[in-house]
């Protein structure tokens, strides 16, 4: 009880017909727009690396329920939502087999085998994503220059580099940033750049966002500690070390910053209950993914910083939990 104010947590509860199945098909409806940037800058690629994804992901979950005499359960759209925001977290132009695994790792091992949907501690799609880019880093780093569709549907792929990679590169070889132009600020925005098919277009993400929120499927709490928390440790770094980093702009919209802020660290199941909790789990993501971007080997530190922050989500919703209605505290 706090105030007036009951806080119910933890147990199935259902708000009027916002079902499992709408949820999921709002976070879906959310992510038209970044699909849509993707698929205009690399056609074919984005095209093929979507629906081979969905195929894959629910095919796996299908057969999984099938073989292990469980309800299928297609239906409440999780397994769709986890295909979208894994080919989110791939390079357009991944080969059928990467994305046949990463599928596989999603479903079987990042969901199913914990008992399903509801019930997983990580994130399935990160799950995948991190799995991938330890075991074949070389095919989940091959990057190609954006070539919208306006000028051509299907194009010999022209490999390039991130923005963060290209700076991570150089920093580690030369001791400071080079190049000049890494990536604009509009390109970074707008998703002229090279990178996973979700992390491209800041605004497309951003759009997405706002309408999760409008629909009240999200809360503002994990966002913003985790875009907050992630320009503390950014800003003072860039500001003594320039030549060391890209400025704190251009690390807001390039990678998977947003995609992480706005939709994969606030999913339901692996994200605190409480609003105090989602507060210090979202500047518990900022903080991880701004020291493995300015200090470790990877040029990205979004799937990692998440991951390992769900692993906490226990102990944070145990320390965090309101008191019971009635509740004493034992001396």
């Amino acid at each position: 009880m706090q105030g007036n104010k009951l806080l119910v947590t933890f147990s199935p509860h259902e708000r009027d017909d916002l079902r499992t199945d709408k949820v999921m098909l709002y976070v879906i409806y959310a992510l038209i727009p970044a699909m849509g940037v993707s698929i205009y800058y690399f056609g074919f690629y984005a095209i093929k690396t979507y629906l081979l994804t969905i195929i894959f992901t629910l095919g796996f979950e299908y057969l999984f329920q099938k073989i292990s005499k469980r309800p299928v359960s297609l239906n409440d759209n999780s397994a769709l939502v986890t295909a979208i925001l894994l080919a989110m977290n791939l390079p357009p132009n991944s080969p059928w087999w990467l994305i046949c695994v990463g599928s596989f790792v999603a479903i079987i091992i990042g969901k199913q085998v914990f008992g399903g949907l509801g019930q997983n501690p990580f994130n399935p799609a990160l799950v995948a994503r991190v799995f991938l880019l330890i075991s074949w880093p070389a095919q989940m780093t091959n990057w190609i220059k954006p070539n919208p569709i306006t000028k051509s549907f299907i194009f010999d792929a022209v490999s390039t580099a991130t923005p963060l990679g290209a700076s991570k590169t150089e920093v580690l070889t030369y001791g400071k940033i080079v190049s000049e132009n890494l990536a604009n600020t509009s390109s970074l925005f707008l998703g002229n750049v090279g990178g996973s098919l979700g992390e491209i277009s800041a605004l497309a993400i951003i759009i997405g966002g706002l309408f999760l929120l409008y629909k009240r499927i999200i809360s503002w709490h994990i966002p913003l500690s985790y875009i907050v928390a992630f320009l503390i440790i950014v800003v003072p770094y860039w500001f003594f070390a320039p030549e060391k980093t890209l400025d704190p702009i251009a690390h807001l919209f390039s990678g998977g910053l947003m995609l992480g802020a706005f939709f994969m660290a606030t999913d339901m199941v692996t994200s605190p209950v409480t609003k105090r909790g989602q507060l210090i789990f979202g500047a518990g993501c900022g903080i991880l993914t701004a020291v493995i971007r300015l200090f470790g080997g990877y040029p990205e530190g979004v799937s990692f910083a998440i991951l390992l922050m769900n692993a906490t989500v226990p102990l944070i919703d145990y320390y965090i939990r309101p008191k019971s209605f009635g509740e004493v505290e034992s001396e």
